[in-house]
């Protein structure tokens, strides 16, 4: 039986490459805390602190077809690949199209500017683009035919980030709603589509480096589909990206938020080419299938609880009396 060794396993896109991998019929370990939850039934959790010494030592007794790695910090990417390297068949890390640097033309493909590769091995939130780009150099230089994903927007069932959930829970409601400029440029990438192909592609043997995004669609198509899988006909209210500065609303995710919205001199990192990923077997789902996903899973977990990002109802209200 085939094994796979996931650096993680116990959040969101870690757990799905899991489970993928189990009904694949690989034998799945996954190396993590477990503070972020537990592993799928019949995948062997390895409890381990990847910043601890010694935090790899019960898994590089024996060889793997495939190891897959999410994490975003320098040093335990590093330290990973010296332990685990020698032993893997197969070399999977997911990166983000965040490495690219500022300014990004839409349609960029793979050989566009990155940010320099943050030189130490702890990073911050603030340093995430530069990191990912230090751990793709360190993936490279260990492992020449690794599989680099740079992922795009996640979305669909058990996504934390309230990103994207953010529409499927508020047009749930009927009524007026605020929405950035529908005509930008988005991506959107189901999760799960994601896992089963870095599964795939990594037993298959590919390699390069690839952005691994969703199909080319604006703002607009997308809170349509939540619109659609909530049932709801919400009257829009669309503002433009100055009168949403001007107003205190922040771009993209975080407190006091529009989700999904972000300023035109950004867009070019939601429209990417994604013919390299296509090429080594990407494919997608309906936008409407990961908005039906979505919506799910903000229903299990309350459509009115407390967000990481998004507007508050009466916080809206106040903005839809001003606009």
């Amino acid at each position: 039986m085939s094994s796979m060794l996931v650096l993680g396993g116990t959040s969101w896109l870690g757990g799905l490459v899991a489970r993928h991998g189990l009904e694949s019929g690989l034998s799945v370990t996954c190396l993590a805390r477990g503070a972020s939850g537990s592993v799928p039934v019949g995948a062997t959790l390895v409890p381990a602190d990847r910043s601890a010494p010694g935090a790899y030592g019960p898994v590089s007794d024996r060889s793997w077809d495939v190891v897959v790695d999410v994490s975003w910090q320098p040093g335990f990417v590093r330290s990973a690949l010296a332990a685990l390297a020698g032993r893997a068949r197969a070399w999977v890390y997911v990166s983000s199209v965040s490495a690219y640097a500022d300014g990004l033309a839409p349609g960029s493909d793979e050989s566009a500017p990155l940010f320099p590769a943050l030189a130490g091995d702890a990073a911050g939130p603030e340093d995430y683009g530069p990191a990912k780009v230090g751990c793709e150099e360190a993936v490279l230089s260990a492992f020449p035919s690794a599989l680099v994903a740079r992922a795009g927007l996640l979305a669909g069932h058990g996504d934390r980030s309230d990103r994207f959930g953010y529409w499927p829970a508020r047009l749930s409601h009927e009524g007026p709603v605020l929405v950035p400029p529908r005509e930008q440029p988005l991506q959107v990438l189901d999760a799960d589509d994601l896992a089963s192909w870095l599964v795939s592609a990594g037993l298959s043997g590919s390699s390069g480096t690839v952005n691994a995004v969703g199909p080319a669609m604006t703002v607009g198509d997308a809170i349509d589909a939540c619109a659609a899988a909530s049932g709801t006909h919400p009257l829009w209210h669309e503002a433009s990206e100055e009168w949403l500065l001007v107003h205190g609303v922040n771009p993209w995710m975080g407190p006091d938020s529009l989700p999904l919205w972000l300023p035109a001199d950004d867009h070019g990192g939601m429209a990417v080419s994604d013919a390299a990923a296509r090429a080594l077997g990407l494919t997608t789902r309906p936008l409407a299938d990961t908005a039906a996903a979505a919506l799910g899973w903000e229903r299990e977990q309350g459509l009115d609880r407390p967000r990481r990002a998004g507007l508050g109802r009466a916080r809206e209200a106040e903005l839809l009396a001003q606009l």
